[in-house]
C-alpha cells in the first residue's frame, strides 16, 4: 500500500516533504560519515586506519510503523551485504503503531541478525524507547542509553524462536513502567559496562563497542594512531550514518498524530475555501493532498473513527454559515465539533498518553475559529460583493418583489433573486413590481415602479410637488414639465 501511494503521488510530494517533515532529510544510501573529535570529551580520535571494518548508524525517530521496519530490515542486510562489524541502531520513539504481529517479527530478525546490532537510546537526555520498539534491547547484542534518557512500558515479552527477549532483574519493572538510565544500569537492563555518565555520543557507543565479544567474534572498533602532533592517540573505525529516504521520511512523518490531525485540519478547510471559490486552483490542489496525507497519517494511527468524523462534521457545519457570509449558528456547531473531535482523537498507545497534544489542539482550533469566524466571511463578502462590473445592464430593469421589502427584502431580476433595499418611506408590498436604480455590491437599490421616476437618472419630486402638479391643467402641466 505504500509502495502505491508513493508511486501515485510521486514527483508533487517531494515539494511537500520539506513543509511536512519540518527538517532536511538523508538519502537512505549510508553516508561515509565520521564525528568530528570535538563531540566528545575523550581521547578517541577520527577514523583513518582503514583496516578496521565501518560500523553503520540507522537513525530513528519517531513511532515504530512499517515504513521504519522495513528501513530496519534494509540497514541490517545492507550492513551484512557491506561488510560492517556491527549495525547501531539510534532510537528515539515513544511506541509502536505497528501491528503487534510486524514488531514480533522485527524482534525475531534483529535476535537472528547476521551482523551484531547495537541500540543506542539517544542522542538527547530527552529520548524515549517505550512500548513494544524497546523489547528490542532485550534481544540486541550490544544497548546503551544517554543519561538523562528513559526506557519502558514494554508488556508482556514476546515469544521468540531460539532467543529470548532478556531484561534480567528489570523485566517485571519494564513491564509496565519505566527505567531511567541509572536504573537501567543497576538491574542489569543494560548490555554494555557504562560510565555513570552513561554514552552521551554515537562516537562514544562506536568506541564502547571495541573489545566486546558477539557470538564468538571480538568487536574491532578501536586502533592506535598518530595524532597531528606524532603523538599516540586512539581512533574509531569509520562510521557511515543513514536517515530514511525523502518519500519514506514524508510517509513516516505523516504517520506522527500532530502532522496527521493539522493535515486534515489544513486541508478540509482549503477544500471548503476552494468551494466558495470560481473553478480549481492552488487551493483545491493542495487541500485535496493534505486532506489524503490527513487521512493516510491516520489511516496508520491509531485513530478513533468516530471522531475523524465529528471533524468532518464540524467543517461541513462551517461550509453552511461560509455560504451567507455571517458567522451564526452553524460556526458555533463546528467549533464544538471540532474541540471535540480533537480531545478525543487517538487511543492511548502503552505506557504514553498518545494524543494531540496541546499545543498542536491549540494551533488546529485556534486557527480553524480563525479561519470560519473572520477569514471565510470576509472571503465570501469580498469575493461576492466587490465586483460589480457587468452588471450596469441590470440599472433600471424591472422586477418583482419576492416578500415585502421594508427597507430590506429580496426581488427577482431577470429570473434571478437578489437582495434588495428600498427607501424607508417608500416600502415595497410584496408581489409589486419594482425598478432598480443602483447596485451596491450584491444588493440592489430599488424603487416602486408606480410613482417612482421614468429614469432611475431623473430627480424624484417630493409630495408636495405632485400634489401641485396634479392640480394644473392639461396646458400647465406641459409647462411645468
Amino acid at each position: 500500500m505504500r509502495r502505491l501511494v508513493i508511486a501515485l503521488l510521486g514527483g508533487p510530494l517531494v515539494a511537500l516533504a520539506g513543509l511536512a517533515s519540518g527538517a532536511a532529510v538523508a538519502s537512505s544510501t549510508p553516508d561515509s560519515t565520521v564525528p568530528s573529535s570535538g563531540d566528545v570529551g575523550s581521547d578517541v580520535g577520527d577514523a583513518t586506519d582503514d583496516a578496521l571494518d565501518p560500523v553503520d548508524v540507522l537513525q530513528v525517530t519517531g513511532l515504530f510503523d512499517g515504513v521504519v521496519i522495513e528501513a530496519i530490515d534494509d540497514a541490517i542486510e545492507r550492513a551484512a551485504s557491506d561488510g560492517s562489524q556491527a549495525l547501531i541502531l539510534q532510537v528515539n520513539s515513544g511506541g509502536s503503531i505497528a501491528s503487534p504481529a510486524e514488531m514480533t517479527g522485527l524482534i525475531q530478525r534483529v535476535a537472528d541478525s547476521p551482523v551484531p546490532i547495537g541500540i543506542w537510546v539517544g542522542p538527547s537526555g530527552s529520548a524515549r524507547l517505550y512500548g513494544m520498539p524497546a523489547q528490542l534491547m532485550g534481544v540486541a547484542d550490544v544497548t546503551a542509553m544517554v543519561s538523562g534518557s528513559r526506557i519502558g512500558h514494554t508488556g508482556r515479552l514476546v515469544e521468540l524462536d531460539g532467543a529470548t527477549v532478556d531484561f534480567g532483574a528489570a523485566a517485571d519493572r519494564l513491564r509496565s513502567g519505566s527505567l531511567s538510565f541509572q536504573d537501567a544500569r543497576t538491574l542489569g537492563a543494560l548490555k554494555l559496562d557504562t560510565p555513570d555518565v552513561g554514552v552521551p555520543t554515537i562516537r562514544n557507543m562506536v568506541a564502547a563497542m571495541d573489545g566486546v565479544t558477539v557470538d564468538g567474534v571480538v568487536l574491532d572498533t578501536v586502533s592506535e594512531g598518530v595524532n597531528d602532533e606524532g603523538g599516540a592517540e586512539l581512533q574509531a573505525t569509520l562510521v557511515r550514518f543513514s536517515k530514511l529516504g525523502l518519500l519514506d521520511q514524508l510517509m513516516h512523518t505523516v504517520a506522527s498524530p500532530p502532522v496527521a490531525y493539522l493535515m486534515l485540519l489544513i486541508g478540509l478547510s482549503l477544500l471548503v475555501f476552494e468551494f466558495f471559490t470560481a473553478g480549481v486552483g492552488v487551493a483545491g490542489v493542495v487541500g485535496a493532498v493534505c486532506a489524503f496525507l490527513g487521512c493516510f497519517g491516520l489511516a496508520e494511527l491509531p485513530a478513533r473513527g468516530w471522531a475523524v468524523a465529528l471533524l468532518v462534521a464540524a467543517f461541513a457545519a462551517f461550509a453552511i454559515d461560509v455560504q451567507v457570509g455571517i458567522p451564526r449558528l452553524w460556526t458555533g456547531v463546528g467549533v464544538v465539533l471540532v474541540t471535540a473531535g480533537s480531545l478525543v482523537l487517538y487511543e492511548p498507545l502503552p505506557g504514553t498518553s498518545m494524543g494531540v497534544g496541546w499545543l498542536t489542539m491549540l494551533v488546529g482550533i485556534g486557527g480553524t475559529m480563525l479561519t470560519f469566524i473572520v477569514g471565510m466571511p470576509s472571503m465570501t463578502r469580498t469575493r461576492f460583493a466587490t465586483p460589480t462590473i457587468g452588471r450596469e445592464w441590470m440599472i433600471g430593469e424591472m422586477g418583482t418583489a419576492v416578500g415585502e421589502i421594508a427597507p430590506d427584502g429580496v426581488v427577482t431580476v431577470a429570473n434571478a433573486r437578489w437582495r434588495a433595499r428600498t427607501n424607508r418611506a417608500t416600502p415595497v408590498a410584496a408581489g409589486a413590481e419594482v425598478r432598480v436604480v443602483a447596485i451596491d455590491g450584491v444588493t440592489l437599490e430599488v424603487e416602486p415602479a408606480e410613482g417612482g421616476a421614468r429614469d432611475y437618472r431623473e430627480r424624484r419630486p417630493s409630495t408636495g410637488e405632485q400634489d401641485q402638479i396634479s392640480q394644473l391643467t392639461p396646458s400647465e402641466t406641459v409647462s411645468a414639465d
